[in-house]
């Protein structure tokens, strides 16, 4: 691992020099690149440097220890201890720093929510779980930008699509993706029975045009009318549009936009991050077992997570995690749910390291 670290710190040294480089500078494109890879290498080399200083305080301390002065030698003692606690913690951290980024980590992501069983319930906890999204995105300062909406008769959201923009979203929201259950009394629900009902989640990439390549006569593009609850006119104007993937049969409908060409760049956002999924699914199927099982969190017809409002209680069944905080975490408080899942699979991908490299 060490030799791969210094190749690692060399290579950041020459994207520290490419940054101030006048042919980089003035390259936009190129500039986001080496400084998206600067960013991405930055902790791995001041952990791998740290480390370095650490062990080369260690050699000191325990020259330390050999002195004729005994207070001296007390105090190089506790030094060595302390340093050698946070050599191990280091070597744990970049051990961890080093495993195989997923290369999504860094995109902006396209989330969609839909109601699944329960009606209308349902579609009010669609909502529910959108709004604990954009609250949390509030959080840490993402932009998030509504791609297609449709709403339910009582104010719930039958689907709804966003694109979220930031800094490393698709790392942090990527394992929510599956089946959400609720438990609750609805408001529908006269003699006060506790009701399940369900809504999907879908975490997808952003893809680039350059990520998915689509072939203009492989579209059939429709245009209508945008239409509301119930099916009323919204609109006086064909500006709705309806792109249909013919090689795939993937068909993106956006309505939002007062104007037929916004509608359309939105829906051609939304068919290109579903086809790079369709992609990378079609990928990690023939990958080995091991893979698998650590990408099959995404899978959206797997049961996730339960909110259980009675008992105030969020249970994420993936990791057996049950958290008494539903209140806080409705409010957009979900590191306290993310940061556990990110710490399993981080270990599970260890472990299948581990186990690969013995």
């Amino acid at each position: 691992m060490f030799e791969r670290l210094n190749a690692v710190e060399s290579r950041f040294e020459g994207l520290v020099a490419q940054l101030g480089a006048p042919e980089v500078v003035s390259d936009p494109a190129r500039l986001r690149e080496v400084s998206r890879e600067h960013a991405e290498l930055e902790p791995i080399v001041a952990a791998w440097r740290r480390y370095k200083s650490v062990d080369n305080e260690l050699s000191d301390a325990k020259n330390l220890m050999q002195d004729e002065d005994p207070e001296l030698r007390a105090m190089a003692k506790e030094e060595f201890l302390r340093l050698q606690n946070e050599k191990t913690a280091l070597a744990d951290k970049l051990r961890r720093l080093m495993l195989p980024r997923d290369p999504n980590d860094s995109r902006d992501v396209v989330l969609e929510i839909r109601k699944g069983t329960g009606g209308e319930e349902a579609a009010l906890f669609a909502a529910e779980l959108f709004r604990m999204y954009c609250r949390y995105c509030e959080r840490l300062g993402w932009k998030v930008e509504i791609l297609s909406s449709s709403e339910s008769g009582a104010g719930g959201l039958s689907e709804i699509i966003a694109l979220i923009s930031g800094k490393n979203v698709y790392s942090r929201l990527k394992y929510e993706s599956g089946v959400h259950r609720v438990q609750r009394v609805p408001v529908t629900e006269s003699q006060g029975r506790v009701h399940t009902s369900a809504v999907t989640v879908a975490v997808l990439p952003e893809a680039e045009e350059v990520d998915v390549h689509i072939d203009d006569r492989d579209l059939h593009i429709d245009v209508f009318r945008s239409s509301g609850p119930g099916g009323q006119s919204v609109n006086t104007t064909d500006s709705a549009v309806r792109i249909t993937h013919v090689p795939s049969g993937l068909v993106v409908t956006c309505q939002d936009e007062k104007s037929q060409l916004k509608n359309k760049q939105k829906a051609l956002k939304v068919l290109r991050a579903r086809l790079l999924e369709a992609e990378q699914q079609k990928a990690d199927a023939e990958r080995s077992a091991s893979r698998r099982s650590m990408v099959g969190s995404g899978d959206r017809s797997e049961k996730v997570r339960t909110y259980n409002f009675p008992q105030n209680r969020v249970t994420d069944h993936r990791i057996g995690l049950n958290l008494y905080a539903l209140d806080a975490i409705m409010e957009g408080d979900i590191d306290r749910l993310l940061d556990p899942l990110s710490a399993h699979f981080e270990a599970e991908q260890l472990k299948a390291q581990t186990e690969k490299a013995s």
